[in-house]
């Protein structure tokens, strides 16, 4: 089992800056893909971005590409989610993921897809104002 908690959401002004953690505990954090997704009232949850906690390597979705950044800090088993020039749009609740270990060093596009993880947090509410 893996839990994860996430913190840093709130209300920002449009243009502004957040900075979301997501803490780990339990199992082993090597060989999975770690990743963020949000939902918005009366849209499925979708894909924001990936790491390989190994590899480093990630995966963005076009929509924050430029803007959000993903990083995680192996010593405290915590991943974050550098969110910059932050729109109206991007209002969510935004919930951190991990898949069963064993998984790719490359984050594929099959990782967009929330089916391929196992783990989630309760999610943080993310409110951007115009």
């Amino acid at each position: 089992q893996v839990q994860l908690v996430e913190s840093g959401g709130g209300l920002v002004q449009a243009g502004g800056s957040l900075r979301l953690a997501c803490a780990a505990s339990g199992r082993v954090l090597a060989t999975r893909i770690m990743a963020w997704f949000r939902q918005a009232p009366g849209k499925e949850r979708e894909f924001v971005t990936g790491i390989n906690w190994n590899s480093g390597g990630t995966n963005y979705a076009d929509s924050v590409k430029g803007r959000f950044a993903i990083s995680r800090d192996n010593a405290q088993s915590t991943l974050y989610l550098q969110m910059n020039s932050l729109k109206p749009d991007d209002s969510a609740i935004y919930y951190c993921a991990a898949t069963p270990r064993g998984q790719s060093l490359t984050v594929t596009s099959t990782y967009r897809n929330p089916g391929r993880y196992d783990y989630w947090g309760q999610g943080t509410q993310v409110t951007v104002a115009s």
